[in-house]
């Protein structure tokens, strides 16, 4: 067994399963992919079958039940030679990093001895979808029915809404008078029974009070008390109201600055046209006698 037949198997048993298993290594898996947009959505892409490696162990006999139908040899014997060679590939694989499955791609390990595939650019593992090719929007041409059809919508998006006829006043209905009610005769109390008198009994006469003696007034005055002045006190005497003087200070200083700005400002302006009318003078103070003959060549 070799390399070759492998992939041959590999890719057979694919079209129809979704999962081919390699003894000890891992095993192959396809997923269907749905349409997509590229192309900054002008270009719709047909669905396809995407193939990628599982790289942890799983169970299943679909490749040594095909190999022992092809090869007409007992299905533990296939199974014996799978292993096997898969074992030779394992231990290449980690030594070389990369193995070449012919017709669909490459078999690869990182330096952590991660295990993943890459598949063939052309590879078709998808026979539902032959035929099915990338559709491109901007060459894609109307036809006469498409363009009445899209014609159509947009009348009918354009059209201007029927008139909503206005709603009809409805009367609201009259009022019904209410019966009027008869007042029932109040019926008057009859009056209660008068109590006849009752005799009283033989009355007793009341004993007579006694006189009391009358107490005559003392003669003698009673001395009225001689009502005494009470001094008022006097007002106290209001708390005198200091005068805080204004602060003046940061007035003064702000004058004191702007005639300074204003002295700096004469100064300049006259160095300035003195500059202008008698530069020579001027140079006699910036530069010395050397200089000046220097600047004069």
């Amino acid at each position: 067994m070799d390399i070759d037949l492998l992939s041959k198997m590999v890719k057979e048993l694919i079209l129809d399963e979704d999962r081919v298993v390699l003894p000890g290594l891992g095993c192959f898996v396809a997923e269907v992919v749905p349409a997509t947009f590229s192309d900054r959505g002008y270009t719709i892409n047909p669905p396809y079958r995407r193939l990628y490696f599982r790289a942890r162990p799983d169970e299943g006999d679909a490749l040594s039940d095909f190999y022992a139908r092809s090869n007409d040899v007992d299905k533990d014997v296939a199974d014996r030679i799978i292993k096997d060679f898969v074992a030779e590939l394992k231990t290449l694989l980690l030594t070389r990093k990369t193995v070449v499955f012919p017709g669909l791609g490459r078999l690869r390990a990182t330096k952590e001895n991660n295990i993943f595939f890459v598949a063939n650019e052309d590879l078709d593992i998808y026979p539902a979808g032959f035929g099915l090719e990338p559709i491109s929007l901007k060459t894609h041409q109307e036809t006469p029915q498409e363009v009445k059809v899209a014609v159509a919508e947009l009348k009918a998006l354009v059209k201007e809404p029927e008139p909503v006829p206005e709603p009809v006043p409805v009367p609201e209905p009259e009022p019904v008078p209410e019966p009027e009610t008869i007042p029932e005769p109040v019926s008057e109390p009859a009056p209660a029974p008068v109590p006849e008198p009752v005799p009283d009994p033989d009355p007793v006469p009341d004993p007579v009070p006694e006189p009391t003696p009358v107490s005559e007034p003392d003669p003698t005055p009673v001395s009225e008390p001689d009502p005494t002045p009470v001094p008022e006190p006097e007002p106290e005497p209001e708390p005198e109201q200091v005068a805080v003087p204004e602060k003046k200070s940061g007035r003064t200083f702000m004058k004191v600055c702007i005639v300074i700005l204003a002295v700096v400002l004469v100064l300049f302006i006259a160095y300035a046209v003195v500059g202008r009318l008698c530069p020579e003078w001027i140079d006699r103070f910036l530069y010395s006698a050397e200089e000046l003959e220097i600047l004069n060549r």
